[in-house]
């Protein structure tokens, strides 16, 4: 049985692969467990397949998922977890900025603490300031403020994952990043460790200051589904009452002025204001209630349930039920041993 599935997303990472290889490996014959490495190349336009069949001819472990194309981070993830045989999955990128010598560290701490996510804090990171760390301070802090989760580094590739946990969940666009706050939603325990952070040696990295504004754009689709993809009216039904009640107070108080004080409203701008208002309003409660039908023909249809269960605990009953003794043969409270029993000191 597998114990440990380690999975790398990579793309034109040729020139680390071999130490990457050599450092995982190394890793786990002092650990001592059983695990398989899983790599996926998300369509390299490099020497990076190449490698990997030279490597994977010495070693079984090695299992190598090719993509098409390039297709992104998230589905090169999605199709290492589809893959995966292991009871827990370590996920790593394969520039070698993150030490294979945490992953014990971080499987021991689930194992230990009975978690269910571990996630790597790079507290001491290795990149430039402006380009890489303060983009990715103010996407952590805006994830951590709008999900609940409260995590340091969102952005680290070193987090340790019950296998269940991640395979059970469907994974579209850019969504890699947010996979503990999407955990979350099953009611998972997550806590994080301090990993070491190396610099960089090789290649260049595709992350940047543009990625805040894709992060804030996912954040919305991340809090829809984390808060309010059971109950979308909730949301749009909260929206359209914001809106179509200060209308109603606008067109009211519109209305008594013509009816009681004889004045003229047409050219007023409260007049518009008020009849904005009052449509958008019901927009968005007819949005809302679109979005519940739709929410119950995607449940249903799929028969996917609203809940996860954790664990069933049943009782083992005998093989041959003891015979129920009939009412007379029941003793009374008088006649039952537990009256007489002395207690000493």
């Amino acid at each position: 049985m597998i114990e440990i599935s380690v999975v790398v997303p990579i793309r034109n990472e040729a020139p680390s692969l071999k130490e990457l290889y050599d450092e995982l490996t190394e890793t786990f014959r002092l650990w001592g467990r059983s695990y398989e490495l899983i790599v996926v190349d998300d369509g390299s336009t490099d020497q990076s397949f190449s490698v990997l069949v030279k490597l994977q001819r010495f070693d079984a472990r090695l299992r190598i998922v090719r993509l098409r194309r390039n297709f992104g981070k998230t589905p090169a993830l999605s199709a290492a977890f589809a893959a995966a045989r292991g009871q827990i999955i370590v996920t790593l990128d394969g520039d070698l900025q993150m030490d294979p010598r945490d992953i014990p560290r971080l499987v021991t701490k689930l194992e230990s603490d009975h978690l269910d996510v571990v996630c790597g804090w790079r507290r001491q990171r290795k990149d430039a300031f402006l380009s890489r760390r303060l983009p990715s301070l103010i996407a952590n802090r805006l994830i951590s403020w709008a999900t609940g989760v409260r995590l340091h580094d969102y952005g680290c590739s070193l987090q340790v994952f019950r296998a269940e946990i991640v395979q059970s969940m469907s994974l579209y666009g850019e969504l890699h990043r947010f996979i503990p706050a999407l955990a979350s939603y099953q009611g998972v325990s997550i806590a994080e460790m301090e990993v070491n952070h190396r610099p960089r040696r090789y290649g260049q990295s595709h992350y940047g200051i543009s990625r805040t504004i894709r992060v804030v754009l996912d954040l919305l689709t991340v809090k829809f589904l984390t808060g309010f993809v059971t109950r979308p009216l909730q949301i749009f039904g909260a929206l359209g009452l914001a809106t179509f009640l200060p209308g109603i107070a606008m067109m009211g108080y519109l209305a008594m002025t013509k009816i009681v004080a004889s004045q003229p409203i047409g050219g007023r701008p409260l007049l518009w204001f008020g009849f904005l208002f009052v449509v958008a309003g019901v927009q968005f409660l007819t949005l809302g209630l679109l979005a519940e039908l739709q929410t119950r023909i995607y449940h249903e249809s799929q028969d996917k349930p609203t809940y996860v269960i954790r664990e069933v605990c049943e009782a083992v009953l005998p093989v041959h039920a003891p015979e129920i003794p009939r009412e007379s043969q029941v003793p009374s409270l008088d006649q039952s041993p537990l009256t007489t029993l002395e207690f000493q000191d």
